[in-house]
């Protein structure tokens, strides 16, 4: 019966999260400030697990065509997160840098050496919110790749009371986006995982 239900939740619920996305995404009043030039130069990308909603289309509206992975927890959320990107063109590495990680991150550098930008949330799959994990660090350090940082703030929105404070804005408000790339050359692993976190606080909802 478990499986049942699954099956049918993993048919049913992705197109209707993704229908929610792009009525969300065309019914907001959007606004992308540039801190740093984002050109086609290849990168890493993250953006905060409670801002999945959004960030993934705002990626895909800066960079259209570019080929693109995501890492994506092997969770049964993580199935329905998963077959929600494949809409927007971004494949799925299934397994996280906590669990699984050697196999995840074997495919995260075979993804970038094909030249695909692999997509990853720092504080996922399960937090804690806003924390720090060392796979997007690892990945960008290794493959030597600047950093897409996506946060966004929106005037109004519902926030969830999940692990991650799932972040909804509201039909017909306002969302800035705020896009920048970050280098971490000559940073340790420790350094940069505490300038990475810095960045991404700065435009991001508390």
């Amino acid at each position: 019966m478990k499986d049942l239900s699954r099956g049918l939740g993993q048919l049913i619920i992705p197109p209707l999260v993704y229908l929610l996305m792009r009525i969300l995404w065309y019914t907001t009043f959007k606004k992308f400030h540039y801190i740093t030039p984002i050109g086609d130069e290849q990168h890493v990308c993250v953006c905060w697990h409670g801002e999945l909603l959004m960030s993934p289309q705002a990626y895909r509206k800066i960079h259209k065509k570019h080929p693109a992975s995501a890492i994506i927890s092997s969770h049964f959320d993580g199935s329905l997160i998963a077959s929600t990107l494949n809409m927007l063109k971004i494949r799925p590495l299934r397994g996280s840098t906590k669990k699984g990680a050697r196999q995840v991150l074997k495919q995260a550098f075979k993804s970038i050496k094909s030249g695909e930008e692999v997509l990853i949330t720092p504080d996922g799959p399960r937090g804690p919110r806003h924390s720090m994990s060392d796979g997007a660090i690892g990945i960008a350090l290794k493959s030597k790749l600047p950093i897409f940082v996506m946060n966004y703030r929106s005037e109004k929105y519902w926030q969830l009371k999940s692990w991650d404070r799932f972040v909804i804005p509201k039909p017909f408000t306002k969302v800035d986006f705020y896009i920048q790339s970050i280098s971490l050359e000559g940073l340790t692993l420790e350094e940069a995982k505490v300038y990475l976190k810095e960045k991404m606080l700065e435009n991001t909802i508390l």
